[in-house]
């Protein structure tokens, strides 16, 4: 087995140097410690993730610049000591025997004096800018567009708590047959109903999820209530013919068909490969029937036109609602990034839109919480396609309703 701090360290490594995603680089370290040191590893990448900004700036103040491993180090050890609680010994001590391990003992002199420097300043460490953008941003490691923005609609103060939200805990459905109830009898931990979706039961703590029989069996989903909400506002698909147009990985046309007793005729399409692959993987566990497709969404095809009674588009967007469970989405995502996104997330509504039957629902949908991607693009394309009305218009926030940032608009083809 690796020790775990060796394991987040390479983990961080691929994750803030190299851009590897985070979920995928956590399940593979996760594998090679010892089952117990999991919920450590996950904790130490994960808030050594959304604080390295931060980190950084205050690092500035006490030693130059280090190269990789040292700096990624430093950043582990300041985020046990200043945000996980971590005995200030025990944070040095390992840190030092972790840089030693990796061939840099040479460094394991800077390394213990600055962390222990931080250690006795950390009441008095460097102050952030008074600029409350500037102040957010750094501290909480967003880019200053989205901490503005949110600023102007939200304020500073809910700005901060949505920075600063805790992760959610894991909200599970039953897939049809099984009923809510019957999960809810079969679950190993105590779960509550979620309040914005009843079919949700919200774990009140952990379980081995995929070995789960309930999992396995496909009688169980894993599934957020903000993405359950999204398929609910198609509205009633019992027989429709229902396209789900960027479909990976199928959670959200699994729920359609649970929502409509399987009864819903579902088509669903995927850009990549491999992410088509992952949701024939998810149908076929879950029990759905769907035509899968690997097909671009922002291509029109006049064989669809005028042919489903609903369409969901979950676009591919900059994952702004996601922070508190994927802390790199901070990484990754600047404002250019964003302005390139929504181009796609225009291309996707004006092609699809067309395979809209008169009379059928549109819902465009993405899980961010940054207006030229929600309310910007459905305003525009309501300017631009006066044969669609908007029906209903929801930005959900987890500070309000307890659920992850998605963004949902229904409209109805006239």
């Amino acid at each position: 087995m690796l020790n775990v701090r060796r394991a987040a360290l390479e983990t961080l490594i691929r994750i803030l140097e190299d851009g590897a995603y985070a979920n995928l680089a956590l399940k593979e370290s996760a594998s090679a410690v010892d089952p117990k040191d999991v919920p450590f590893l996950y904790a130490l990448v994960n808030e050594t993730i959304a604080r390295a900004a931060y980190l950084d700036y205050v690092f500035t103040h006490f030693c130059r610049r280090q190269k990789r491993a040292v700096r990624n180090i430093l950043r582990m050890a300041g985020t046990e000591l200043l945000f996980l609680d971590t005995p200030a010994h025990a944070a040095i001590d390992e840190a030092v025997k972790l840089c030693r391990s990796i061939g840099k003992k040479d460094n394991c002199g800077l390394l213990n004096a600055v962390l222990r420097r931080l250690d006795r300043e950390r009441d008095a460490l460097p102050p952030l800018p008074e600029d409350p953008i500037e102040r957010l941003s750094i501290f909480y490691g967003v880019p200053a567009f989205l901490t503005a923005e949110w600023i102007e609609t939200y304020g500073e103060v809910e700005t901060e708590l949505l920075l600063k939200h805790p992760p959610l805990g894991t909200v599970v459905r039953a897939q049809y047959p099984f009923t809510t109830n019957e999960l809810r009898n079969a679950l190993p931990v105590t779960s509550a109903p979620c309040s914005l979706d009843p079919n949700g039961l919200r774990l009140s703590e952990g379980f081995d999820l995929a070995h789960s029989p309930l999992f396995t069996s496909g009688k169980l989903a894993v599934q957020g209530e903000g993405a359950m909400l999204i398929s609910r506002a198609l509205g009633d698909v019992h027989e429709k013919k229902v396209l789900d147009a960027c479909a990976a990985p199928g959670g959200k046309s699994a729920y359609i068909a649970s929502l409509s007793e399987n009864t819903a005729k579902i088509t669903a399409w995927e850009l990549h490969p491999h992410r088509k692959e992952l949701m024939d993987r998810t149908f076929a566990r879950l029990g759905v029937s769907a035509n899968t497709e690997c097909r671009d969404a922002a291509v029109f095809d006049p064989v669809f036109e005028d042919v489903f009674d609903a369409v969901l588009l979950d676009v591919p967007c900059s994952g702004f609602g996601l922070l508190s469970e994927k802390p790199d989405v901070r990484l990754h995502k600047n404002e250019a990034a964003v302005n390139a996104l929504t181009a796609t997330q225009d291309a996707i509504l004006d092609a699809c839109c067309r395979y809209v039957r008169h009379s059928g629902t549109l819902v465009y949908a993405t899980c961010t919480i940054v207006r030229r991607e929600n309310s910007e693009r459905v305003r525009a394309f309501l300017a631009s396609h006066p044969d669609f009305v908007l029906e209903d218009e929801r930005q959900l926030l987890p500070t309000r309703d307890g659920t992850d940032g998605f963004y949902y608009a229904r409209m109805k083809r006239s």
